[in-house]
């Protein structure tokens, strides 16, 4: 019979309790989403056919698409990697490459370099985006215009899990 509980102290019974559960417990911070040819797998922010994929990427906290709907209409896909929540918006072209949806009078732009949501015409948050698609353009339009972190964004969250696209 083992004596480890009895001789070992509380403390380092703790420390390797606690270095188990975390080592089995926590999602791998390097591991990127999936994607495929209509955004992020298992995501919010993924076009479900008969839409298809305009653009989509990532920030450090924001996950989003662009959909084309079949009468040519634009559609916001984002989510919140933070807690999982999701919105979904009209969105139209910007003029200069980039998408732009409004949610009652706060505003988010989408394009290859941040996502950028305004009230009010100010700036409330300015998110560089660290992974971006554009399907059909070449690899160098496709990339963002500001160097991307070294830690890419985590997989999809529990919340994200399952999305049917409903």
């Amino acid at each position: 019979m083992s004596s480890f509980g009895l001789s070992t102290p509380r403390p380092a019974i703790a420390a390797v309790a606690c270095s188990v559960l975390l080592a089995i417990g926590l999602p791998s911070a390097t591991a990127a989403p999936a994607t495929d040819g209509q955004g992020y797998v298992d995501s919010t922010a993924r076009c479900t056919p008969p839409d298809t994929v305009v653009v989509f990427g990532s920030t450090e906290s924001s996950r989003v698409a662009i959909c084309r709907t079949p009468g040519s209409q634009y559609q916001y896909r984002g989510v919140r990697v933070r807690d999982g929540s999701k919105l979904i918006l009209p969105a139209s072209e910007s003029g200069d490459g980039g998408f732009v949806a409004d949610n009652d009078g706060v505003a988010y732009m989408v394009t290859a370099s941040s996502l950028t949501v305004t009230a009010d015409h100010r700036v409330i948050r300015e998110e560089p985006m660290v992974d971006f698609h554009r399907p059909g353009a070449p690899a160098a339009s496709a990339a963002p215009t500001t160097p991307a972190p070294t830690t890419p964004p985590g997989p999809p969250l529990p919340a994200e899990q399952g999305y049917t696209g409903r």
